[in-house]
């Protein structure tokens, strides 16, 4: 098999050359390097890289520009290397819109030792993109109205939830069912796409675990808020649950449906040593089937790699929850979606645009008392 071509793109010596370093002494691996955005481009076509790993901040044109470049031209997988900071978050978070197919954490403080740390997530993300082929420029995103307005327009009032089946423990204040999201590599993007397709007056409130670091799901909450007509937030405290939201689950920790004087809200709690990715899809389905009546809920798996969440999904599907798989043509990584095919836990198999509105038809209160 050929090597996979990487190229590293960083404007600080001392780092490129780290970089390179621990790329090249993994098999399978070939690298080169650039100093700056106008170097990289001028690789892209001469080096013909299967990957490029390209920092955010730097001088004659920084890694946004040169992203913005590469998918219009060259277009290949693109991991950004991005600092823990806000700003950093907020320009990674622009890049994944733009295409980026995922980022690591630019290491800090000492390199060598910090390098160390993110080395093998990084050569895992380069091997998974490798795999995930080149691809076509990403279409922008449609400009949606502005949230605040979207909210305060409905185009018909909200219909009343169905009944609660029998046998239900659900408190008077919880609402009629919940949709729960799980996604990972890739998921910033479609998420941006989903999200703000779902309708204002959606009746059930929206779970979110995104595998993401803490220094970037505010940041991502409060971008989604801006775009979506349900209101965005990030969950960090004990958070009562209600319709009209969309809850992401606050990075390196795990968030769980819990009842609370009668009342389901949600729960920030420290990430399970026993679970592999975090936020954890798999313990937010699982805390959300021991509250609410599996009738109840919606599973969307969405793209990213590993498997988490895929078995809960798939047990609720049995007992009468409703699935959803991310189409493998519409996925930046297909692993999720997958696995929740292969054991048999998708109720629809849908590319990402269908997915809005498949929701929003479930959750119609005539449906729902089909199955109810």
């Amino acid at each position: 098999m050929s090597a996979v071509r990487v190229l590293v793109v960083d404007d600080s010596a001392l780092m490129r050359r780290h970089l390179v370093q621990l790329l090249e002494n993994e098999k399978g691996l070939e690298v080169q390097s650039a100093r700056n955005g106008e170097e990289a481009l001028t690789l892209v076509d001469r080096f013909d890289p299967h990957v490029v790993t390209l920092d955010v901040n730097m001088p004659q044109m920084d890694g946004i520009t040169c992203l913005a470049r590469i998918m219009v031209g060259s277009p290949r997988p693109v991991i950004m290397v991005s600092s823990i900071t806000e700003a950093g978050a907020e320009a990674t978070l622009q890049a994944l819109s733009l295409g980026a197919l995922d980022y690591v954490q630019k290491p800090g403080g000492t390199i060598s030792l910090s390098l160390e740390q993110v080395a093998e997530e990084l050569i895992r993300k380069i091997r998974v993109a490798a795999k995930s082929g080149r691809r076509g420029a990403r279409r922008p995103l449609p400009t949606p109205a502005p949230a605040a307005r979207l909210r305060a327009v409905r185009l018909a009032p909200p219909a009343p939830p169905a009944p609660a089946p029998a046998g239900a423990s659900e408190g008077s204040g919880d609402p009629p069912g919940l949709v729960l999201v799980g996604v990972s590599t890739g998921g910033p993007l479609t998420l941006e796409q989903i999200l703000p397709a779902l309708p204002a007056d959606l009746p059930w409130p929206v779970l979110v675990a995104q595998h993401m670091p803490r220094s970037f799901t505010g940041v991502f909450a409060r971008r989604l808020d801006k775009l979506c007509a349900l209101a965005v937030s990030e969950v960090a405290t004990q958070t009562p649950i209600a319709p009209g939201n969309i809850y992401i689950a606050r990075g390196d920790a795990d968030m769980l449906v819990v009842r609370r004087a009668g009342r389901l809200c949600l729960a920030a709690v420290p990430a399970s040593e026993a679970h592999s990715w975090h936020p954890s899809v798999t313990r937010l389905v699982e805390s959300a089937a021991e509250q609410v009546a599996a009738e109840r809920l919606v599973c969307v798996q969405l793209t990213g790699m590993g498997d988490d969440g895929a078995a809960a999904m798939a047990a609720l599907k049995r007992q009468g929850a409703r699935t959803i798989a991310q189409h493998e043509d519409s996925c930046a990584v297909f692993g999720m979606p997958h696995e929740l095919i292969r054991c048999g836990g998708a109720t629809a198999v849908l590319p990402t645009g269908a997915i809005p509105g498949q929701i929003a038809r479930w959750l119609n209160p005539a449906s729902l008392r089909r199955t109810g």
